[in-house]
């Protein structure tokens, strides 16, 4: 049966939306498939589109941005290139048959290697190194700033996708890694799982506290000023998952009273950062714009994802990420 796919403009965001188009043509090279049963759907048709009439031509939408016209579009299907979806209205959703799939498990390196990155430059001052090199400035730190990540501790908080490829790393780097989950199991590379009810404990002795879980009415406010405080002072806080997860206004007074030594942000309750934010001026605050998972190959991993879907969803198969 004949089957539109709509790739919505909104994702040049991230990435080109002809790339994804492209890739996701009938009989495109699938990349990690193995199989090219995904790719032979009769008829199957892959567009760019907006918004109005261009919509309402397409049986399933791929898209970044929400927007109220997808409800009434006549779609039955809408992936989110991005693993939240936070920005979905699930119970519209659900009303209306709509079907919601998300891009969860394809960020595990790219965003392990970039919280990696964040403790490295901490450990070793190149963020102060770099904002000095731009005065010109020749200048070593005080003796006792520099450190490495052997035997440094790190709590990752939220051990899906992410925050096993964020343990997994640090692990490797001779760091002692413990995590926060709500179901306290044997995680690999994690030596011990707390629940969220333990989370102060978690956080109290770490070095490091990097929260990558999903924001949910369960985790919203998650690290507030309880947790903050249990952090010691010499603690870095990286946050790769969502800005509501934070209190941010929270994080913002420990760091100016030099309750914290420092923290890499790659996610805000406000996006873009707004140009007024004291994090932009904070010598030990890291600052990245919701790119954590960022990636040449992101359109490949949505493609493959995207591709098993349409198959399904021909074939009146479950879905696989399938959110609502």
């Amino acid at each position: 049966m004949p089957f539109t796919l709509g790739v919505h403009e909104s994702v040049d965001l991230i990435f080109p939306p002809t790339v994804l188009r492209d890739a996701l043509e009938p009989n495109a090279d699938s990349g990690d498939v193995e199989s090219s049963d995904a790719d032979s759907i009769d008829g199957s048709e892959v567009r760019v589109v907006g918004s109005g009439a261009e919509l309402e031509a397409c049986d399933a939408l791929v898209t970044f941005a929400y927007e109220d016209a997808f409800l009434t579009s006549g779609l039955s299907w809408i992936h989110s290139i991005q693993a939240g979806v936070d920005r979905f209205p699930f119970d519209e959703l659900e009303s209306r048959g709509i079907r919601l799939t998300n891009s969860t498990g394809i960020h595990g390196d790219a965003v392990g290697e970039t919280v990696l990155g964040y403790m490295i430059q901490f450990a070793r001052r190149l963020h102060r190194y770099r904002d000095r090199g731009r005065e010109r400035e020749w200048a070593h730190p005080e003796w006792d700033e520099p450190f490495t990540l052997s035997g440094e501790s790190l709590c990752v908080v939220g051990l899906g996708t992410l925050g096993r490829g964020i343990a997994a790393r640090a692990d490797a780097c001779g760091m002692d890694v413990v995590g926060v989950r709500r179901t306290p199991t044997p995680v690999d590379h994690v030596r011990e799982v707390y629940t969220p009810n333990e989370i102060e404990s978690a956080v109290e002795d770490a070095r490091f506290v990097a929260v990558a879980t999903p924001l949910t009415e369960e985790t919203r406010g998650l690290i507030g000023a309880d947790v903050l405080a249990a952090m010691p002072e010499s603690g870095y806080l990286l946050n790769v998952s969502r800005g509501g997860v934070v209190d941010e206004t929270a994080l913002l007074e420990e760091l100016e009273n030099d309750r914290l030594a420092g923290a890499a942000l790659d996610v805000f309750e406000t996006e873009p950062l707004p140009e007024e934010s004291p994090l932009w001026e904070l010598d030990d605050v890291i600052v990245t714009p919701h790119a954590a998972a960022a990636t040449r190959d992101y359109y490949r991993r949505i493609a493959d994802v995207v591709r098993e879907n349409r198959r399904r969803a021909v074939a009146g198969e479950p879905f696989v990420n399938q959110v609502v």
